[in-house]
């Protein structure tokens, strides 16, 4: 399994593993998901682990839509 906590990756590790999320999510959706890129600086800079980022963003979808909203595929602010 690849490891993905910020502890056992690099800055230049969590970059790739956030691109190739976001490319094979471009690949499902039509357009992609341009400010997607944005919602996960904060891994790649490593103040917060994926599964928290993913959580905050399902809450906040769940409780009506704020901050990062998802339409269709993609994310708009």
């Amino acid at each position: 399994m690849r490891k993905i906590l910020i502890c056992e990756t690099t800055r230049e590790e969590r970059e790739q593993i956030v691109a190739e999320s976001l490319d094979a999510l471009e690949a499902a959706c039509e357009g992609g998901a341009p400010n997607a890129a944005a919602m996960y600086q904060a891994y790649i800079d490593g103040e917060k682990e994926l599964r928290d980022i993913n959580r905050e963003y399902n809450a906040r979808y769940v409780a009506g839509m704020q901050g990062m909203e998802r339409g269709g595929c993609g994310w708009a602010r």
